[in-house]
């Protein structure tokens, strides 16, 4: 997935900016923050923020209730598939208005990993384990096969490095998550990143649309399936997405799955800021040539809070203090905000980006998409969980 000889360091004074376009080269030094604001104040720029996620919130609750209602309608397709179909066209018709938009991607980060937090309280820690430990073997074949062919299929189709690493890891282990973990350990620049979270996106989509299908055409059980979806589909919003379709225990187990696959972003990112070092070490004159040292790796930033948040949530009810009458209610509460947060990102669709982002990087995430689906049904015929 990468290699010594393709991309040299970038120029000196280019700055490498994560996807939110704010880590500057002075922050990867170790310049000294600006101070944080502190009482009165500090209070009044939360409350601010608060207010201007609103009107962008609202628009997504209303279309995820939209979208609820069609998906009782129609179970095959389920309310969290019409909420990013409903998004999408919403995005591309109306085009969202900057005020807008604070709202829609709090709605598709936080409101989604809010919904993951509450769907730990329907599982216990035996649960995880076991199926932390049933899935190991599907999980890592998929990831090897994944990266392997990124690397092989990404220079054979002229991609930089940084792109078609970003692109790997992204397909293998958690789309957007794992490509905003990797960015500063290996110096991607915002376009590179832009440019991989598009093409993830792309076959996010197509993966809610086609695979609950593709399980009926098979005859999955919602245990083969969730782990179909949880190996094969790469943000935790669509593996959620396509499996709740599926059925309930499939999204149960699906996002077991997804979040200990989530965990392999840990020695991914270890590795790459290995090999990011041994190439800086390994030019004599990279100084001079203006190469950055890259920033050091915090294995504690790397697990997602919303991970610990399930884990602790399953403990709760493992301890027994989760009524039992609760779990189907907060079970409906889960899938309305995964609803809310299908229908902000498919508000957040930029036809634009997919466009700039060209045909290779596109054929590339197909490919791998392909490679990564095949791999984890394959597997799972050898060892038998059909």
């Amino acid at each position: 997935m990468t290699d010594d000889s393709d991309v040299s360091p970038p120029a000196h004074g280019s700055p490498r900016t994560t996807p939110s376009g704010s880590a500057t080269a002075a922050e990867d030094a170790g310049a000294p923050a600006p101070a944080q604001e502190t009482g009165p104040a500090r209070a009044g720029g939360m409350g601010a923020a608060l207010l201007s996620r609103l009107p962008g919130l609202a628009l997504a609750v209303a279309i995820a209730a939209v979208a609820t209602v069609l998906g009782r309608l129609m179970p095959v397709v389920g309310g969290p598939v019409s909420g990013i179909v409903l998004g999408v066209l919403v995005a591309v018709v109306v085009r969202p208005k900057t005020v807008l938009r604070p709202g829609i991607a709090f709605a598709g980060r936080g409101v989604l990993q809010t919904a993951v937090v509450v769907l730990g309280a329907q599982l216990s820690l035996g649960q995880i384990l076991k199926v932390g430990v049933g899935s190991l073997p599907v999980m890592l074949v998929t990831l090897a096969a994944c990266l392997a062919a990124a690397y092989w299929l990404g220079r054979r189709l002229g991609i930089v490095r940084d792109l078609r690493t970003l692109i790997g890891v992204g397909t293998g282990i958690c789309g957007a998550s794992a490509i905003a973990a990797v960015t500063p350990v290996i110096g991607a620049l915002e376009a590179e990143v832009a440019y991989a979270v598009s093409t993830i996106f792309v076959f996010n989509v197509a993966a809610v649309l086609t695979f609950p299908f593709l399980g009926h055409l098979l005859d999955m059980s919602q245990h083969a399936f969730g782990l179909f979806a949880g190996t094969a589909v790469n943000d935790m919003s669509s593996v959620v997405a396509a499996a709740t379709t599926y059925g309930g225990p499939a999204a149960d187990y699906a996002v077991v799955v997804k979040l200990a696959r989530t965990l392999l972003i840990i020695p991914i990112c270890l590795g790459l800021a290995a090999l990011v070092r041994r190439r800086a070490a390994a030019t004599a004159d990279s100084a001079e040539a203006g190469g950055t040292e890259p920033r050091r790796i915090r294995v504690g930033r790397l697990i997602p809070w919303f991970l610990v948040g399930f884990i602790a949530l399953a403990a709760i009810n493992t301890a027994g203090l989760v009524p039992q009458a609760a779990h189907e209610p907060l079970s409906t509460l889960a899938v309305f905000l995964i609803t809310v947060a299908l229908s902000a990102i498919g508000l957040s669709t930029e036809p634009a980006k997919l466009r700039r982002a060209g045909p290779a990087p596109l054929l590339l995430g197909g490919l791998l998409w392909l490679v990564v689906s095949a791999t984890s049904l394959l597997l799972q015929y050898l060892l038998g969980h059909f």
